[in-house]
């Protein structure tokens, strides 16, 4: 610990600090006696994070601020303050073993300083003598307060990951069950197909009558999809027409297979080009056949669309997840927020909307992807929190200069002036007790602040708030880019 000796200790500065105003003369005397007065140059360090514990000091005058380096937040740099009394160092000396043996922050003098620098071993033995009852209240208060921080704090964890789950899970649920759905009537639809075909070779039709009509199913089943849209109305009256025009044929159920044809662009006027080509007797089996193989071809449209849309999801889900990639790397931040919301789409309500309103010229933004997405989780889920049931929630990009900007907004009831700074505070929740542990929006600062070295603040007016994150455009030059604890 370094810095220059001052004069001598004087009990009655010591007796004006809110620390020792109650303290007795002789307690003043005894810890004036047991510390020392030293000074301080600006920008130099009172105490060393990872050093040795061997000191607690009090601002006597100049200014000072506390510096933490952790894993799970990089460098947090607290607020600079020149208020007399405050104090750091080796603040837990009095749980004795318990103690950590090196400072757990680094202290800096930001302006020329005087400090009182009293021994950690003194600063325990004078605790645990002259306050024994409120020295195990603060022994309780530390470890049991620690303990629920972690506990909280990994709850917090796992409720998010519960929830991202069902939402990936009921997204997931709609693909899969189609696909089911699909395979089970393509198995029927094959079934009788095959049915249909032996009937007309039974019926004696002619090997080039017979791939004629081959040829018009492939026509048909390219065209399914493909059509110009229709009405529903318009639709409905193709199908009456061609209904109409089967039944004229003898055709047996006639209004089962016009639904299918239509959807292949087939018509009353296809009729005849049917007859022609197969044949007056092959007729009504043909257009029987060539139903059925155009709703295997929608069946199968289906299964590709519902198996490339659960492709989605889990690409999503990886993306989200940030799975098989280094925890830091120059991330594109549009994927990030889109895979968020793809995560978030079985969990909202039918009168929210989403709406995302990127700046494509945003360059790509050194990060840790996984963390900035559970960034992305916290705000919107406070958002979709904030709305009920409906609501407009928007995603929004910019830049600024060398910084990124990611704005997440929400029509709900607003964050009222009197709690605006207060809602970044670890435990500090508007929820109703039991919905909200007040971690995710702390979680959220230390993630932006801490680990990217960002800002992120909050307006809001009723029916109207905003969340805005500010990320760096340059690579720190040595940054902290151990993984997230």
């Amino acid at each position: 610990m370094s810095g220059q000796a001052a004069d001598t200790v004087d009990i009655d500065e010591l007796r004006k600090l809110f620390l020792f105003e109650r303290l007795t003369d002789e307690q003043l005397t005894k810890l004036a006696d047991s510390g020392r007065m030293a000074t301080y140059g600006q920008d130099e360090d009172v105490v060393r994070q990872g050093e040795p514990a061997d000191c607690f000091v009090v601002l006597m005058e100049g200014e000072v601020q506390m510096i933490s380096e952790t894993v799970s937040a990089g460098t947090v740099a607290m607020p600079r303050t020149s208020q007399p009394g405050v104090y750091g160092g080796a603040t837990s000396a009095y749980l004795g073993e318990r103690a950590p043996d090196t400072y757990q922050h680094t202290l800096r003098a930001t302006a020329p300083s005087r400090l009182f620098v009293l021994p950690a071993r003194k600063f325990a033995y004078i605790v645990t003598e002259w306050f024994p009852m409120a020295m195990h209240l603060l022994d309780g208060l530390q470890s049991g307060g620690r303990m629920q921080r972690e506990m909280i704090d990994r709850r917090q964890r796992l409720t998010a990951l519960g929830t991202i789950t069902a939402g990936l899970t009921h997204e997931l649920n709609n693909p899969a069950a189609a696909a089911v759905r699909a395979v089970s009537e393509l198995r029927s639809l094959v079934r009788s197909s095959r049915v249909e075909l032996a009937q007309l070779a039974e019926n004696g039709i002619p090997p080039e009558r017979l791939r004629a009509l081959i040829e018009m199913q492939e026509a048909c089943m390219e065209a399914v999809g493909t059509l110009p849209v229709r009405s529903p109305l318009e639709i409905s009256d193709a199908e009456d027409e061609l209904g109409d025009a089967l039944d004229e044929l003898g055709v047996e159920n006639a209004w089962d297979l016009a639904p299918a044809l239509v959807n292949a662009g087939f018509g009353a006027e296809h009729l005849d080009k049917v007859r022609r080509k197969v044949g007056e007797e092959h007729t009504p089996a043909a257009l029987r056949w060539l139903s059925e193989a155009v709703e295997i071809s929608q069946m199968l449209n289906e299964v590709t669309e519902a198996t490339e849309r659960i492709t989605t999801l889990i690409r999503s889900a990886k993306e989200y997840s940030q799975m098989d990639r280094a925890p830091f790397q120059v991330l594109d931040l549009h994927r990030l927020l889109d895979s968020t919301v793809a995560i978030f789409r079985g969990k909202l309500p039918p009168g929210i909307t989403v709406v995302t309103d990127y700046d494509r010229t945003l360059p790509p933004v050194p990060c840790y992807g996984g963390e900035l997405n559970q960034v992305w989780t916290n705000l919107m889920h406070n958002a979709l929190d904030a709305m009920g049931e409906e609501g407009t929630l928007t995603i929004r990009t910019a830049h600024d200069e060398d910084e990124a900007i990611v704005e997440i907004g929400d029509t709900g009831h607003g964050v009222p002036d009197a709690i605006k700074e207060r809602i970044f505070e670890p435990f500090f929740t508007t929820k109703t007790v039991g919905l909200g542990t007040g971690l995710g929006l702390d979680i959220s600062y230390r993630i932006v602040a801490g680990r990217h070295g960002g800002e992120i603040k909050v307006r809001s007016v009723p029916g109207e708030t905003w969340f805005e994150v500010r990320l760096p455009l340059r690579e720190p030059a040595n940054g902290d880019r151990s993984p997230s604890a």
